[in-house]
């Protein structure tokens, strides 16, 4: 697959030492769709992929949000929790962010060192190193 595309799919979160829950996943990869974001919205279901991605801001958000940044492995380095108006600072590993309403991270399972799959809706394999995913690109290049 080489690289993923806007649309929708399933993220699939394996926290260490927890159960795999599945959760809707909204992808984001065009400049446009990364810009936009979750801006304007009241609510979101399920998550957010910024792809890529390493940094993320809240302005003229309405919602506070959790902010997850993964690695070219999909493995989570960080999850802050970012109220409306603030400018989070880039994560140097991060190649990826995930968004969600604030407190579902936490419900998920998804900490520092948990890993995600990333499904998508056309049925393709998951996005994960060694299955043609973003992360087998981005090892590629460095």
């Amino acid at each position: 697959m080489g690289r993923w595309r806007d649309g929708f799919g399933v993220l699939v979160v394996k926290p260490e030492g927890g159960e795999a829950r599945r959760v809707p996943l909204e992808i984001a990869s065009s400049y446009r769709a990364r810009t936009k974001g979750l801006l304007g919205r009241d609510a979101v279901e399920g998550a957010l992929l910024l792809t890529p991605a390493n940094s993320v801001h809240t302005f003229r958000m309405r919602i506070p949000i959790d902010v997850a940044y993964l690695d070219r492995r999909l493995r989570v380095i960080a999850v802050r929790t970012m109220r409306p108006g603030r400018l989070g600072l880039p994560r140097l590993r991060a190649r990826h962010v995930l968004e969600a309403e604030a407190g579902a991270m936490a419900g998920w399972g998804l900490a520092p060192g948990a890993e995600v799959e990333v499904g998508t809706e056309s049925g393709g394999a998951p996005g994960r190193a060694g299955t043609g995913g973003p992360a087998d690109a981005a090892g590629a290049a460095g």
